[in-house]
């Protein structure tokens, strides 16, 4: 395994050359060009004073430039802050001030709505994507590229230092950066390819985000391994169905929301799918009845996998190559363990089949949060394992199933009330295409669990025949007392449900 992130366009461009790494809407890039382009931009970055153990924080949407600033940085032993480009701009200055970042890279548009954080944070240099005239204080991306040489030596880096800080969403108090190595990400990607089995022969569709650690992955193990990776910047079901068909891919990787807003499109089965060899889907759990629709329509097998920023990608997924069983996020990567600890106390171990909490250990472990030695040493214990906070169980041949995260958890007159469950319920009705479970306050007991459903085109459900049908599958306290229909979800940028936005909707 190579000693640094920034040397994957290197390796590849040795063996990959003039074979195209990227496809987006304005712009393709051979292995070479993307290794020139990341060359400029480590001299660009160094010339403007970026020493080892900088800070850089990206933020921007899918792009080329995203790309070439993530490894351009990397290159010069600078530390990664890969933010969503759906934080606002007050979000950003925490994250900026959090991690003391000098440098920030955005796209045209997010870098006019920051142009003050310099005045209030450690930055010294704020830099725009595209061609656009920018106000003075603010530096064109591509001026700073066109102006620096394409060859570069990558230095030595520990491979166990500092690469990534990636923050949480942030759903309780401030987000927290999870410090990542150079090891962390670099094994992950390995793993994760060498499970799923991809090589130069695929060809990969995607509109995950590249700051997102799902879509990192996805990037990073295409640009190593020879893929072509043909990046959306955004997901439009009709879309990515075409380029799917037009570019032969052969994976296509997404979250559940994606592949139930192509099945539901009208035009789904005019496209040509048969070129696809595998699709992964994580994110979120997915309905066992819709994985096996997603099966059937797209003609080729549905992996299901799990990760979390603090392990810098993947934990678990099924071998491409071997069985899967629908409704389990698979087993532990290669070099990882994984086993299902009493809730109550982590140092006991479950039995097959118990419910309890999904912890991980190994080497794609983060170090810790980033300045908060003790949100560090609530989420790893002393031998190494990390707590990731999802209710789950293990079956016999180590496959594992998410229940729920513990903090999404409903509490009905002392039940313990999973939405994912009561969701992979309401998703087999025929007439739904999205659902999500939040809770509403009851008087008598506690909370309830309240259905928002997005129907299928065409559909028109009523809300009692959703609770009679959720009646002949669930026990009772589980039933949803309530039922809104809407015509979208709260998502976010990864098209992942936000169960904490939905009392928006009321």
């Amino acid at each position: 395994m190579m000693e640094s992130i920034g040397l994957i366009p290197v390796e590849a461009a040795k063996r990959y050359g003039d074979r195209t790494a990227l496809v987006l809407p304005n712009r393709e890039l051979t292995f070479n060009e993307l290794e020139a382009l990341t060359n400029r931009c480590a001299n660009a970055l160094k010339d403007l004073g970026v020493k080892p153990g900088d800070r850089v924080t990206l933020y921007s949407g899918n792009c080329w430039e995203w790309i070439v600033s993530y490894y351009g940085a990397l290159k010069t032993g600078a530390v990664i802050n890969p933010i969503n480009v759906m934080l606002t701009p007050g979000e950003v200055e925490f994250v900026a001030n959090d991690c003391g970042a000098s440098v920030v890279i955005a796209s045209h548009e997010k870098a006019l709505s920051i142009a003050g954080v310099k005045e209030k944070s450690q930055v010294r240099e704020l830099i725009a994507f595209g061609d656009e005239a920018l106000p003075e204080g603010i530096l064109s991306f591509n001026e700073i590229l066109a102006r620096s040489g394409e060859e570069y030596e990558v230095g030595d880096i520990d491979s166990d230092s500092l690469s990534t800080i990636g923050y949480t969403s942030g759903t309780t108090g401030h987000p927290k950066g999870a410090c990542l190595s150079h090891r962390n990400i670099l094994l992950n990607v390995s793993m994760t390819a060498l499970m799923h089995q991809r090589s130069e022969r695929d060809t990969v569709v995607t509109a995950l985000p590249c700051p997102h650690v799902y879509g990192n992955v996805v990037m990073s193990g295409a640009i190593q391994n020879g893929m072509t990776l043909v990046l959306h910047p955004a997901f439009e079901e009709k879309a990515i169905l075409q380029s799917i068909q037009n570019h032969k891919a052969t994976l296509f990787e997404g979250v559940p929301t994606m592949y139930m807003f192509m099945l539901n499109h009208p035009e789904f089965d005019a496209y040509d799918l048969s070129s696809l060899r595998c699709c992964t889907v994580g994110g979120q759990t997915m309905p066992v009845p819709k994985m096996e629709e997603v099966e059937r329509r797209f003609g080729c097998p549905l992996i299901e996998l799990w990760g979390m920023t603090e392990i810098g990608g993947l934990g678990t997924t099924f071998a491409a190559n071997g069985p899967v069983k629908h409704g389990s996020i698979g087993v532990a990567l290669p070099y990882t363990e994984a086993r299902i600890a009493d809730t109550e106390d982590a140092n006991k171990t479950l039995l097959t089949g118990d419910v309890g909490e999904l912890m991980i250990r190994g080497g794609i472990v983060m170090q810790g949060y980033f300045g908060n030695e003790q949100a560090t040493r609530d989420t790893i214990e002393p031998d190494g394992w990390m707590h990731t906070g999802d209710v789950a169980s293990m079956d016999e041949d180590g496959c594992i199933f998410i229940v729920d995260r513990k903090k999404d958890m409903i509490l009905t007159a002392g039940y313990n009330v999973y939405p994912a469950e009561i969701e992979r319920v309401v998703a087999g009705h025929p007439d739904v295409a999205l659902v999500a479970v939040g809770s509403i306050p009851d008087t008598e007991k506690g909370e309830l669990a309240k259905a928002y459903i997005v129907p299928k085109v065409g559909a028109s459900p009523s809300a009692d025949n959703v609770i009679a049908y959720c009646r002949e599958h669930l026990a009772a306290y589980k039933v949803p007392r309530a039922v809104q229909f809407v015509d979208d979800l709260p998502k976010t940028s990864t098209g992942k449900v936000m169960r904490r936005e939905l009392k928006t909707l009321d």
